[in-house]
């Protein structure tokens, strides 16, 4: 009973520093809003039902609340991209990826909290749908950003591991002892397959920014699609944040 209370302990304070940060608390509020949106647009219920017009309203206050909840998060990639320009070991090409991915990032946040001023009624809103265009833009173009950066990180880590497993190989055919090295392999693979997954995250979240710039004017780009992208991309960056916290 004593070791089962210390396991609950540990995962309870696992939570609470998960909660305690904004991109914890920010993600459970994105599976909500597209589990919502996923419920409403998958037609499980019909569209007149009560339960549907409180998602849609629960929907939509999810959405404000996380842009207010974002509010100050472009300071992070103004962060970012002066650690990318002091690194003066980094390619020309990687900087310029870097500009695309925390430059284009940083003005989607900065925007989003104009967008929020006006969608809560602080500021005039008749300029809110050229805004929103921009922050689209903006997201869109840190996403390709992001994913090129990203691309280069895999094969970096893909050439790491080819290296370990020949030592690892080495190692075994001598009959040498290789626990560390298989530790160093198995650190690699996990960061590998996060790192997969959170190309496959910018994709999802590229695809509703492209929706968001064409206004939704294409044949892929229904609500239950949409709603599926969002739901995948909560899902990968809540188990991301879990990992790394």
């Amino acid at each position: 009973m004593e070791a089962k209370s210390e396991k609950e302990r540990d995962f309870l304070k696992h939570l609470e520093a998960y909660l305690a940060k904004r991109d914890g608390v920010d993600k459970l509020l994105k599976i909500s809003r597209y589990a919502s949106k996923f419920i409403i647009s998958s037609s499980l219920l019909p569209q007149t039902h009560p339960v549907t017009r409180h998602l849609k309203s629960f929907e939509s206050s999810v959405g404000l609340s996380r842009k207010a909840f974002r509010l100050g998060k472009f300071i992070q990639d103004v962060n970012a991209l002066r650690s990318a320009a002091r690194e003066k070991s980094q390619s020309r090409q990687l900087f310029l990826l870097s500009v695309l991915a925390y430059g284009g990032e940083g003005v989607y946040y900065f925007v989003e909290q104009i967008v929020w001023l006006s969608k809560s009624g602080l500021i005039n809103a008749r300029h809110a749908r050229e805004l929103q265009k921009l922050s689209a833009w903006a997201e869109f173009v840190g996403y390709i950003g992001s994913i090129t950066l990203k691309v280069e990180d895999l094969k970096e880590i893909d050439e790491k591991l080819k290296c370990l497993s020949s030592s690892i190989e080495i190692a075994v055919a001598r009959d040498e002892n290789c626990a560390e090295e298989r530790e160093k392999e198995k650190v690699l693979r996990l960061k590998m397959m996060l790192k997969k997954m959170s190309i496959l995250q910018d994709f999802a979240d590229g695809l509703m920014a492209l929706a968001d710039i064409r206004d939704g004017k294409r044949k892929i780009f229904t609500p239950f699609v949409l709603s599926c992208a969002g739901l995948l991309s909560a899902l990968i960056s809540t188990h991301k944040n879990w990992v790394s916290c």
